[in-house]
């Protein structure tokens, strides 16, 4: 594990500039939202990615574990290769 440390300085209203490697570690850019969490003297900084609305059902925790519950399949070889989408459906049918 590689730490390094950066300083910034705080201006007069609490602002300050994130330095580069800071900026990259977060992943975050101009207009990018940060979210902090004050547990027990200590402040965890995370980058914040808005999701239009329309989309925000592919990042719910029941989507992404089907993802990586896929992931996972196709990794291990549990696939079944269809000749069409009618031979996926039968095959599916017989499943459920």
């Amino acid at each position: 594990m590689t730490t390094t440390t950066y300083h910034a300085n705080v201006r007069e209203k609490g602002q300050l500039t994130l330095p580069a490697g800071v900026r990259e570690a977060l992943g975050v850019s101009p207009g990018d939202e940060l979210e902090f969490t004050v547990r027990d003297g200590v402040v965890e900084v995370h980058g914040l990615t808005k999701i239009r609305a329309d989309q925000k059902w592919f990042w719910s925790e029941a989507w992404l574990e089907g993802e990586r519950e896929a992931t996972a399949d196709i990794a291990a070889g549990r696939t079944t290769l269809h000749e069409d989408a009618d031979d996926m459906f039968a095959h599916l049918d017989k499943e459920s």
